[in-house]
């Protein structure tokens, strides 16, 4: 069962995501695997899980590609979570306090945790966690003004006390990367523990070749009870979205991470096959190197902005699956500018206007630049495709280089490209997030490997971090969207919702917002 891709208003005051559980099984009591079928769940059994690029590294603490996370959040959890509409919701702490003051926060934790090795969890897990979370510096670093973190394992409880009031808090807890492992790592040595983690979450690692599959078997400690239903599930690497599409078609796999969009239809309309497709925080996006002497130049960074048509590449190459972006923030994070100025973006698509921008630059009688893509991605082949011609006809030539998924990280990591097509992606619900990663020029990325910097969007960008959330803080994201879509360091190009494939015997599989499925109440029926 497919779901709809919904507008939100920007003056609402939640999250307009509508999406609905497509397959939900809360309150259904597991049979025995092969006992029943049809809608009935079966308990037991493997689900193979079909995936563009293998997990490569499980520290969550200095992780953030896609490959790596929806990996690493199979086995550590955290205090907050969010659902499918991305509101935020208790995890691992039963419950929780936040003072009037806005500066101190009491998690107390559920009774009973454990471990996937049966030790206990604690209060100090928690500490030890956070800490290690900020003393590591990686790309989801708690950025929260964190004064104290006092606990008290009787009580169960964790109290985070801030210096200063910081909207985004709850947020930012709830990344991967503030889940919870052992004190100490469980008296091993940090390679040790990482080479074969424990967490709290629905399964464990059981296997694992960092440049293939992972396996993972059922976590027989998990806090919520008859759960996870799946006795292994196996992450397994297919390089090429045909052949992950043709491996699930012919049942070789029970689903996939990523419908291509041209074969969404038939994925929806397979008498073997469905799609579960929802909305996300992510977005295909052009992103300019603006050390590159061209893309330094705002001029040129805004005609290209208007010689692309992204209504017609949003519809070429997601045939309908997605809408075209107008804004940095996605219509499913709140304060987005996507709905401002009828949906349309800040440099419109304009031929002549593309001309005139190109004129006022330094580069008038045009240049050339190489575009650097993914292999293996068929979509973005084809976006590149369409920004070569578009850009031709406004004395722009440009040559694709199209490279393996894993050189091509490296490339862009350290600036060695000119321009690319990438997808950015929120972790959390808070609009916060997804600016801090692309416009600030201190933080992790570098403003995602753009050097882009603006002091005007540095200044908005902390004082949205404060700002309690209400129409003084929507206005704040409201501007920072304004300014990059005038500036134009990226381009974001359309807004993808999530598709993912599975085969009909597969049931309740959770999409989330940020890309990631979760498995504890996913069942296949028996063969």
């Amino acid at each position: 069962m497919s779901m709809s891709f919904t507008r939100r208003a920007p003056q609402r005051a939640a999250l307009a995501l509508g999406i609905v559980a497509a397959l939900a099984l809360a309150g259904c009591a597991p049979a025995a695997q092969g006992e029943a079928g049809g809608d009935t769940p079966t308990a037991g059994g493997t689900l193979t899980y079909g995936r563009l690029a293998s997990a490569n590294d499980l520290d969550l603490h200095t992780q953030i590609t896609a490959n790596n996370a929806f990996a690493i959040d199979k086995v550590f959890e955290t205090l907050v979570s969010f659902d499918e509409q991305g509101k935020i919701i208790d995890w691992l702490a039963e419950s929780h306090e936040i003072s009037e003051d806005g500066k101190t926060y009491t998690f107390t934790l559920r009774e009973g945790l454990q471990y996937s090795d049966g030790t206990d969890v604690t209060a100090g897990d928690v500490k030890f966690s956070l800490d290690r979370n900020r003393a590591k510096e990686g790309p989801l670093m708690l950025t929260a003004p964190i004064d104290t973190i006092e606990t008290d394992d009787a009580a169960r409880t964790v109290t985070i006390t801030l210096t200063e009031p910081y909207t985004p808090f709850l947020s930012e807890l709830t990344s991967f990367a503030s889940g919870v492992m052992p004190t100490d790592f469980g008296g091993k040595t940090e390679e040790e523990f990482l080479a074969a983690p424990i967490g709290t979450g629905p399964f464990a690692v059981s296997e694992w070749d960092p440049s293939g599959d992972l396996s993972y078997v059922k976590n027989e400690h998990y806090w919520q009870e008859g759960k996870p239903l799946l006795d292994e599930l196996v992450y397994a690497f297919v390089a090429d979205d045909n052949q992950l599409l043709q491996r699930l078609n012919a049942g070789q796999i029970d689903a996939i991470e990523q419908v291509p969009a041209a074969n969404a239809a038939d994925v929806d309309s397979g008498s073997g096959t469905a799609l579960l497709k929802s909305d996300s925080w992510a977005m295909e996006q052009i992103f300019f190197n603006t050390q590159k002497p061209e893309f330094a130049d705002r001029n040129v960074r805004r005609a290209i902005a208007h010689a692309l048509d992204l209504e017609g590449i949003a519809q070429a190459t997601t045939f309908g699956t997605a809408r075209a972006a107008s804004s940095l923030i996605p219509p499913a994070i709140e304060y987005s500018a996507a709905d401002v100025n009828d949906g349309a973006p800040e440099l419109a698509h304009d031929i002549d206007a593309a001309k005139a921008e190109l004129a006022k630059s330094g580069y008038a009688d045009g240049f050339t630049a190489t575009m650097l893509i993914p292999s293996g991605n068929s979509a973005r082949a084809q976006i590149a495709q369409i920004v070569q011609e578009s850009l031709a006809g406004i004395g722009i030539t440009v040559e694709i280089e199209s490279i393996d998924l894993a050189a091509f990280r490296e490339r862009f990591q350290a600036f060695a490209y000119d321009f690319m097509i990438n997808s950015g992606q929120s972790d959390a619900p808070d609009p916060n997030g997804l600016i801090t990663f692309q416009a600030d020029p201190e933080g992790f990325s570098n403003s995602y490997w753009t050097h882009y910097t603006n002091p005007e969007v540095t200044k908005l960008m902390h004082e949205g971090r404060t700002t309690p959330d209400g129409p003084e803080r929507e206005q704040i994201y409201l501007d920072i969207q304004e300014i990059l879509g005038n500036d134009v360091p990226y381009i974001p190009v359309y807004y993808s919702p999530n598709l993912h494939g599975t085969t009909a015997k597969v049931h309740g599989l959770e999409s989330l917002p940020n890309g990631t499925v979760r498995f504890q109440d996913a069942w296949v029926e028996a063969k």
